[in-house]
């Protein structure tokens, strides 16, 4: 298996529209495999350990079934990254056609963060809000900084620590939800999210698959969102399927963020506020354009080694993934 994947493998860099938590160009290294193409973008900082999952998420698209879908259109969220300025905001908005939900990166300087928040309502005045926080605050500046921005939908990962998120959920009425404490967890089956999320956000790439995902999200039983890490379309098709198979999906999720990339490698358009689930094939020109270096390529190549070595193999070996 580690010989096809090598040998299909394609890594392309995809411009960013704007600084996405300061990334400009997302690279991503996709490969093909006999029930369709597998991406493999964790970010580059990322250890060979933390990667794991990655792998086995991007394995399992490519050589795995996957399972059974639910429903064939998925209701999608904009996302609006840390910017400040007016016109800018204006522009990312308009690229999610119909959206009728906004989530808002914050964690900053508040002030630019209640004006960012201040333009979008502006802008979709009847969208719902929820914030994105990324574990920066402690309770107390969670706290100061919900009571004064208004009504929103709910807050994705206020503070860090489950202890911290539990204290939160006694001083504030407003819906958490967790992202880094479930896909940053050693075993997310393991720790105890009573009384500290009333949402849990899935990503399929960092949770180990789709598989994975939906046994996370049934062992917790708590209501779920899909969300991405600002994969190429090949990437979003997972987290679209992951979104098809859910028992219940009571809110919209954050797979719409291919419109933050200024280019791709196929086209995942969203159109009213919704996405259509399908498999998606790289376009043979677009993975020509967009292709990253010789060395690049290189890099990922050992990347993919180095983690395959790391402890992907066993796990997949031990569930017959291409046997």
């Amino acid at each position: 298996m580690l010989d096809s994947i090598l040998g299909s493998l394609k890594v392309v860099a995809l411009a960013t529209k704007t600084d996405f938590r300061s990334v400009t160009s997302r690279e991503v290294a996709l490969f093909e495999g006999p029930h369709g193409w597998g991406e493999f973008s964790p970010f580059l900082e990322y250890s060979y350990e933390e990667s794991v999952p990655w792998l086995l998420s991007a394995v399992e698209a490519a050589f795995v079934r996957p399972p059974m879908q639910i429903r064939e259109r998925i209701q999608v969220n904009a996302t609006m990254p840390a910017i400040d300025d007016p016109v800018e905001i204006a522009q990312i908005l308009g690229a999610f056609d119909g959206t009728c939900v906004v989530k808002i990166k914050v964690g900053g300087d508040s002030t630019a963060d209640l004006a960012r928040i201040a333009r979008v309502r502006e802008l979709r005045p009847q969208a719902r809000i929820r914030l994105d926080v990324n574990g920066l605050w402690s309770v107390e500046q969670a706290q100061e900084f919900l009571d004064r921005v208004g009504e929103i939908e709910y807050i994705e990962q206020p503070c860090s620590t489950l202890s911290e998120l539990r204290e939160l959920k006694m001083r504030t009425n407003v819906q958490i939800a967790g992202d880094e404490v479930i896909r940053k967890a050693k075993n997310p089956l393991d720790i105890d999210l009573a009384g500290a999320i009333d949402v849990l956000m899935l990503k399929v790439a960092p949770l180990g698959g789709i598989n994975r995902a939906l046994e996370i999200a049934k062992h917790h039983g708590i209501p779920v969102a899909v969300s991405s890490a600002l994969e190429s379309a090949v990437g979003i098709s997972h987290g679209l399927k992951l979104a098809s198979a859910l028992p219940e999906l009571d809110y919209a999720c954050g797979l719409g963020t291919g419109a933050l990339l200024a280019v791709d490698v196929s086209e995942l358009k969203i159109v009213d506020g919704m996405m259509q689930v399908s498999d998606v094939i790289p376009d043979p020109a677009a993975l020509i354009k967009y292709a990253a270096s010789s060395e690049r390529l290189n890099w990922w190549k050992n990347r993919v080694r180095k983690v395959w070595d790391s402890g992907a193999q066993e796990i997949i070996q031990e569930r017959g993934w291409g046997l």
